[in-house]
């Protein structure tokens, strides 16, 4: 990352620090390397994007680690969250992110599904609390993801995760950390999942991971596609950028290639698509191609009976006298979806 002039890195405990036979000494590995980063950090300048836990590795955590029908499971996942929180708040971590990566369930019969899904709100309930009571002012990120290894994840997506945040008072304390690859596992684009997320305000950052397309898991693969990182950077430009979130490369080469020049070519190759999209991006919102198209395909709502529905003016009653005196809705104008396909592909020459 020296070498390649990257401003951040980021780290989940068990990357950096092994396990040993209980928490203390495990807590104790940690510090000892901690210590080492945070001198890393001071030799280099390099900052810390996000710390996090690894909540799945293990197997105490085969029924999930918030959401575990074992109390205490549940007990140790909050201690290890609370000193996962305490190093990033030391190394001046400006993001913290959860990863749900065995938070679901594989079978109904077996599964307090409401128990559960109120046991993950107060475990993140507890983390706001310990949050402001040691001061860390980094942003809590959850980062969705649909399956794999269990068959359904209470964090499915973007809307899953921003309906759970929302019916259980937690949205003004997290963002999501949305990942390419975990959004295409869920069925959606990767620019629907940020435009969901963006569009509640609830878009934090992003693991610009791809997927193989003819795979049905989780590849974790650099992003190489110019149409993949301009539809990324249409949304964040949007929303007028990620800060304090950014773009993480939570990615592996693949199994032939190892040979550690492999890893710089990887993520040179990542950056530089990004960088592009973004270039793309930039250009497209200039020119003003898509923000005018979509103006006037909604012109109907800027006036007339459209604004007077958006106000909340008329109800039922006023709709059926509006149209009974009209007879027939005004006609459709079509969508040209080929046209502005062709049009984004030209600014991709």
């Amino acid at each position: 990352m020296e070498k390649l002039g990257v401003p951040f890195y980021c780290f989940h405990d068990r990357d950096v620090a092994p396990e040993r036979s209980n928490l203390g000494e495990t807590n104790a590995n940690l510090d000892r390397v901690v210590q080492i980063l945070k001198q890393e950090q001071e030799r280099t300048g390099i900052e810390l994007l996000w710390g996090t836990a690894n909540l799945f590795s293990n197997k105490r955590f085969v029924h999930g680690a918030a959401t575990s029908c074992n109390a205490d499971v549940f007990a140790y996942a909050a201690a290890q969250v609370k000193k996962a929180v305490e190093v990033t708040h030391e190394l001046g971590g400006v993001n913290y992110v959860f990863w749900g990566g065995r938070e679901g369930y594989s079978n109904l019969f077996n599964t307090d599904l409401k128990r559960e899904l109120d046991h993950l709100a107060r475990f993140f309930h507890m983390a706001v609390d310990y949050k402001k009571k040691i001061g860390f002012t980094g942003q809590f990120l959850i980062e969705p993801k649909p399956k794999e290894p269990t068959v359904h994840q209470y964090d499915f997506d973007c809307a899953a995760v921003v309906a759970f945040l929302k019916s259980n008072s937690l949205a003004g304390d997290f963002k999501l950390n949305v990942e390419t690859n975990h959004a295409t596992l869920a069925g959606h684009t990767m620019m629907h999942e940020l435009a969901y997320a963006s569009m509640h305000g609830l878009l934090g950052s992003i693991d610009a991971n791809r997927g193989d397309l003819l795979l049905g898991w989780d590849t974790d693969q650099f992003p190489t596609d110019l149409y993949l990182t301009t539809q990324c950077m249409l949304v964040i430009l949007e929303q007028g950028g990620l800060t304090p979130g950014g773009v993480n490369f939570d990615a592996k080469v693949r199994r032939e290639s190892f040979e550690p020049i492999d890893l710089f070519h990887a993520h040179i190759g990542g950056m530089d698509a990004f960088a592009q999209g973004l270039k793309i991006a930039a250009k497209i919102r200039s020119d003003g191609v898509l923000r005018d198209f979509v103006k006037n395909r909604y012109a109907s709502w800027d006036s007339g009976i459209g604004s007077q529905i958006e106000s909340g003016k008329i109800g039922f009653a006023e709709l059926e006298k509006y149209m009974l005196a009209k007879g027939d809705a005004a006609a459709n104008d079509s969508g040209r979806q080929e046209m502005l396909e062709n049009m984004i592909n030209r600014y991709l020459r």
